[in-house]
């Protein structure tokens, strides 16, 4: 459709022939990355993975330790192979951008930078796969929440709720088959959820890539070679960004955790010191109510200051040197797409072994059960806190940085660069904040 609808709109566009199927190609660069990702990820998270498969078979002898390794293997195997597809289709985008460069055809007759566009057209099309992705990404949670209402109505515990249902709508109730069917459908939601994370972190970074070259536009006065060596690993700022991205994206994935951790643990101290289940089938509503109040509460502390070290760690570093900031970004967006793919695959990978052992094996309640269970733990917050926040990170870094750069440029020029480093000093100070109570504000201290 895309090559249809180009050649009926722009045939002649900027007197090239050529123009119409060189876009449509780059963009359909982007339409395969989103429809080729899913299916390496469906290589390494879905039930009939040969390394989710792996998972459960190490975790047998090996019980929870092995377990976890395997995991961490299948994320980080899954970080090579869907990486290399990116740059794969990104090269392809490139190679058609350039053609006839040297005969002043092409993309090069009609702009600076040629690739770069190439990279939006691919981030272009990669959203518009979006549909799908969100289709997807939805069908997860309803299955698991549907397994989820299941378990908490204690349907089967009501007296005579067989020949209720038989009497009322005519269903000869079958509750193991139910079972049954509610957790394949759940493996099922948790392959469609990981195929997901790593096409939207996709686009955040092949968009970032876009973003980012409109500052260099800025910073270099429409690519004068005189700035364009400051753009160079020679350029020490630079080389220092690119170090200083990965430090933040580490910090980020740590601190997340940790409040997913100091929350779980505050709650489950909750709950063994005041939930009884003797002689009980369910605990009462305000205990219940209290237990997700524990996890809201370190939810919302987490997020506060993980928001704030974000906020005043982009002012800062913008701050600092325009070109430093640069790096920065570029480093922000490669650190965070591997780190985001290698972290939700795992966790997908750990969420479908379990899956496999209790559809498949049903082996509820044994050995292997608890050490695969040890592992999802493990994995939701790596797939459902670590890795998809990473997407909002890199997009609001980079949109909020566009602004903070020419702000800090506007500053250096009016005022001098001795008060923008004064002020980047401030901004990091404040930033060493919040990260501080991001870990130490949030460590895990007896209470008693």
């Amino acid at each position: 459709m895309t090559y249809a609808v180009s050649y009926l709109i722009i045939p002649t566009l900027g007197n090239d022939a050529t123009l119409w199927w060189k876009l449509s190609t780059i963009i359909s660069c982007g339409t395969l990355a989103g429809a080729i990702i899913p299916e390496l990820v469906k290589v390494f998270t879905s039930t009939e993975s040969g390394h989710v498969k792996e998972v459960v078979t190490s975790s047998r002898e090996g019980g929870p330790s092995l377990n976890i390794l395997s995991g961490l293997t299948a994320g980080n195997f899954s970080a090579y192979w869907i990486g290399m597809s990116i740059v794969g289709l990104m090269s392809i985008a490139y190679l058609v951008a350039s053609q006839g460069e040297s005969a002043n055809q092409g993309l090069a007759a009609l702009m600076l930078a040629p690739a770069v566009f190439a990279f939006g057209l691919v981030a272009f099309g990669f959203l518009g796969m979006g549909p799908v992705t969100i289709a997807v990404d939805s069908y997860g949670p309803v299955t698991d929440n549907a397994q989820s209402v299941y378990e908490l109505s204690l349907i089967e515990s009501v007296p005579g709720i067989k020949e209720e249902l038989k009497k009322d709508f005519g269903v000869d109730a079958n509750f193991e088959r139910a079972k049954h069917l509610l957790e394949e459908n759940d493996g099922a939601g948790n392959t469609f959820k990981a195929t997901a994370k790593p096409v939207l972190i996709g686009t955040a970074v092949v968009g970032a890539t876009t973003m980012i070259f409109s500052i260099i536009m800025a910073l270099t006065d429409g690519l004068q070679q005189q700035y364009l060596s400051n753009l160079s690993l020679l350029h020490a700022p630079f080389m220092l960004g690119l170090v200083t991205g990965g430090a933040v994206i580490y910090w980020f994935t740590g601190a997340s955790m940790q409040a997913v951790t100091t929350g779980a643990y505050r709650a489950v101290e909750f709950i063994k010191a005041n939930i009884k289940l003797e002689g009980v089938e369910k605990a009462s509503v305000e205990d219940s109510k209290k237990v997700v109040e524990i996890c809201t509460l370190y939810a919302q502390k987490g997020m506060f200051n993980i928001f704030l070290t974000v906020f005043f760690s982009t002012l800062a570093f913008a701050f600092v040197e325009p070109y430093f900031f640069i790096g920065y970004l570029i480093s922000i967006a490669v650190f965070g797409l591997y780190q985001a793919i290698f972290m939700a695959n795992a966790g997908g990978a750990w969420d479908n072994a379990k899956k496999i052992v209790e559809v498949e094996l049903k082996q509820k309640g044994t050995a292997l059960h608890d050490a695969v269970v040890v592992g999802d733990t493990v994995g939701d917050p790596f797939k459902d806190t670590s890795s998809v926040a990473l997407n909002p990170v890199i997009k609001f870094t980079t949109l909020f940085g566009l602004l903070a750069v020419e702000l800090a440029v506007q500053m250096t020029n009016t005022q001098g660069a001795t008060i923008t480093h004064i002020l980047a000093a401030v901004f990091f100070v404040i930033s060493l904040f919040f990260v501080h109570r991001s870990f130490y504000g949030m460590r895990i201290e007896k209470t008693t």
